[in-house]
């Protein structure tokens, strides 16, 4: 029996393809396509021009670039994922002369009260970053670095409870996503990995009480958030810390709510099923 599947093709003038695999070759495209398509980090980031809204200093930092990054599904708390780049560490501009440091979408606001507290209580004090051209990408240790300037300058301009809470948030997921990046085989691994939790802990209680005072004192929407989307994020945060009670009167108010969105209710629909379990086996 003739093993070649394609003889005969000679006659077409093609018996120089007479001697093709049909899968090998294929699959060999397939993983060199794949190859083409995957995207670096560095790849998804560019440098922005700022200035400065404390000091006027025209400086640049990075950006994720708009549709780069494909989006994947989100942790229970809403901590937002993507292939092969962790966001969270692009939200926050930093001014590397004088410290005035928030997230993105608030950095161009500041009042002449606010600006002269920055001056007096950080400006005065900050030791100006050198700027390193070459840098692609920002570390974990970079992003942490930034967003504790962002909550201490946030704390110093007397920013909204919402705002210190969100950073807060945000923090904590940054922890959580550099404890994900550890090096399982390093030999402080355990030692890193505890204290990494500890402090996202730390950082997610803060954010919790800071969205509760939010919630009652400021309209909504909050840092982008409807009603349902924050009391959903309190309830998350509520059983991380045990208020079993809180969680569930929170969820209980979103699954029978009218106005939720589906993907809300769903997300609760689940907490709660997740809570019920905690509760059985806490008996």
């Amino acid at each position: 029996m003739d093993n070649n599947l394609l003889s005969g093709l000679e006659s077409l003038g093609l018996g120089n393809l007479e001697g093709l695999n049909i899968y090998e070759d294929s699959n060999k495209e397939e993983k060199k396509q794949a190859e083409v398509v995957t995207v670096k980090e560095e790849d998804m980031v560019f440098d922005k021009s700022y200035t400065c809204t404390a000091c006027d200093q025209v400086f640049k930092a990075k950006m994720v670039r708009s549709g780069k990054a494909k989006a994947m599904i989100s942790d229970q708390d809403l901590r937002p994922r993507y292939e092969g780049i962790d966001v969270l560490k692009y939200d926050i501009i930093s001014c590397p002369y004088c410290g005035f440091s928030s997230l993105s979408k608030n950095f161009p606001y500041l009042t002449a009260a606010q600006k002269k507290a920055i001056k007096e209580n950080i400006s005065n004090s900050f030791k100006p970053r050198k700027i390193d051209p070459d840098k692609k990408i920002y570390t974990y240790e970079e992003a942490l670095e930034r967003h504790k300037l962002a909550l201490v300058n946030t704390i110093v301009k007397h920013g909204k409870a919402s705002e210190k809470a969100y950073i807060c948030l945000k923090t904590g997921w940054i922890l959580r996503g550099q404890t994900e990046a550890l090096d399982a085989n390093a030999p402080d691994y355990d030692k890193k990995k505890k204290e990494n939790e500890n402090a996202e802990n730390q950082f997610l209680r803060n954010a919790y009480d800071g969205f509760v005072t939010a919630r009652a004192n400021e309209s909504f929407p909050i840092c982008g958030m409807d009603e349902m989307t924050v009391d959903y994020l309190l309830a998350t945060l509520a059983m991380r810390f045990e208020e079993y009670d809180t969680a569930a009167k929170l969820l209980g108010s979103i699954v029978t709510s009218r106005t939720a969105n589906a993907r809300i209710k769903d997300r609760a629909h689940d907490l709660k099923d997740t809570l019920m379990q905690k509760l059985k086996d806490k008996k």
